[in-house]
């Protein structure tokens, strides 16, 4: 008989501990985004096609589609009848500021994911790969690092392509000279008014870039690749709920095949995924 009462007493314990676990209360940022039913998500304007602005405060892109879907896992998550999005337009300069002072919580652009970045700030799981590459102004026959010896690239400040490809022509040694620019559109004015002869970005951008302004500046993207570049999305450091709760969203989408769906809609018209994003979307695709 008190092997049984003792019995009963530990399923009791272990139910209540249970459910402990299920009446949590979630914490840090879901806390507030369930107590405000709103939820602030940074965009870049010039990051074609994954975060940019149609029109001012109407963000578009890949990344941004992939943003909606992770608000609305995150709103049936959390119980909401409803969960309002606050656009906030960052920079590559600023993006990660807004992130750690609290100005967005979710920052849905073109963020690669590295070691030292880490430092400040967290990532989700990746929503895509990529590698550094350069376009020219067409018929410009460059399309390798090697060729530009002797000439001028340019590149975004602050980026992990400017870090990249300092490093490459050194190894290289390849003598080019760098010149940093602010944003997209003053890289390819350098290049259309003759001030670089070549314009680096992550390739996917590069391409985005160049259907943009096709019938203005012709252009040629490179053959050569020359960093590793895996995008994810960048929320504050140890905000261990949060940071669950946009991977569980991301895992499902990549585990059902849904993401292809956001894909085909920003890059179908290039093809199908190459078989390095199929293979990260299929790493990422966590079971349950």
């Amino acid at each position: 008989m008190r092997h049984t009462l003792l019995a009963a007493s530990l399923i009791g314990l272990v139910w209540l501990a249970l459910g402990g676990v299920h009446a949590q209360e979630p914490q840090g940022t879901l806390q507030r985004i369930a107590q405000s039913k709103t939820i602030r998500l940074g965009y870049l304007t010039e990051g074609v096609p994954f975060s940019f602005a149609e029109e001012p405060g109407k963000p578009a892109g890949y990344t941004v589609d992939l943003c909606r879907r992770v608000v609305a896992g995150i709103q049936q998550q959390l119980g909401l009848p409803s969960l309002d999005i606050t656009w906030v337009e960052v920079t590559s300069a600023n993006r990660f500021d807004r992130v750690v002072d609290g100005s967005i919580d979710l920052e849905c652009g073109t963020s690669t994911n590295t070691v030292s970045r880490q430092k400040s700030v967290d990532f989700s799981l990746m929503t895509w790969v990529d590698g550094g590459s350069f376009l020219v102004k067409a018929p410009n026959p460059a399309r390798r690092l090697s060729d530009l010896t002797g000439k001028k690239i340019a590149v975004m400040e602050g980026t992990t392509t400017e870090t990249a490809l300092r490093d490459v022509l050194s190894k290289k040694y390849i003598n080019a000279e760098v010149v940093v620019v602010t944003d997209h559109l003053a890289g390819l004015n350098a290049v259309d008014r003759g001030t670089a002869d070549a314009y680096a970005s992550d390739r996917t951008i590069l391409i985005g870039l160049a259907l943009a302004i096709q019938g203005q500046m012709p252009v040629a993207l490179a053959d050569e690749q020359f960093s590793y570049e895996p995008y994810g999305l960048v929320l504050r450091r140890n905000d261990a709920d949060f940071k669950q709760a946009v991977n569980q969203v991301l895992a499902q989408l990549y585990r059902s095949g849904r993401v292809i769906e956001v894909y085909d809609r920003w890059f179908g018209k290039l093809g199908k995924p190459t078989e390095m994003l199929i293979a990260m979307y299929l790493l990422n695709g966590l079971p349950q």
